[in-house]
């Protein structure tokens, strides 16, 4: 069994979805050296979020921008939490519906990603600032 672990800093990135399955492939090489394992990818932060999604079209990641503005939104006088700005509630809810980690398969020394997935990093602030990942990947 090999187990290799690497922390990948994020830039800030503006609020939305960005596909970063490369930057994430790019940390941590090692992958390539498991022919059959398992990668976990998990975000160290509370208002922001992981997910697996479309890679191809870039509208999917705009329409996930806008539902997620519905059905959270912003300046709702319900929230009693918002010292640090009227997207910072709505950041940790949205963090919490989409979740903190990705779990993918790996396979020949490859993510065993669909033809049409990408890893997602779902910013729910408009500065977040950076972020900061923990990639694992283990297996043999």
């Amino acid at each position: 069994m090999k187990i290799f672990q690497q922390i990948l800093d994020l830039n800030q990135r503006r609020r939305g979805f960005h596909i970063i399955t490369n930057e994430v492939v790019n940390a941590l090489p090692q992958i390539g050296e498991i022919k059959t394992g398992i990668c976990q990818v998990f975000i160290q932060h509370t208002s922001a979020s992981l997910s697996i999604n479309e890679n191809a079209d870039p509208t999917v990641r705009q329409d996930f921008e806008m539902y997620f503005n519905k059905v959270v939104p912003e300046n709702d006088p319900d929230y009693r939490h918002d010292d640090e700005g009227s997207d910072d509630m709505p950041a940790h809810l949205k963090a919490a519906m989409l979740g903190s980690s990705v779990t993918i398969p790996i396979r020949n020394g490859r993510l065993a990603l669909g033809t049409w997935q990408g890893i997602y990093l779902c910013e729910h602030r408009n500065y977040g600032g950076s972020r900061s990942l923990v990639i694992t990947a283990w297996g043999e």
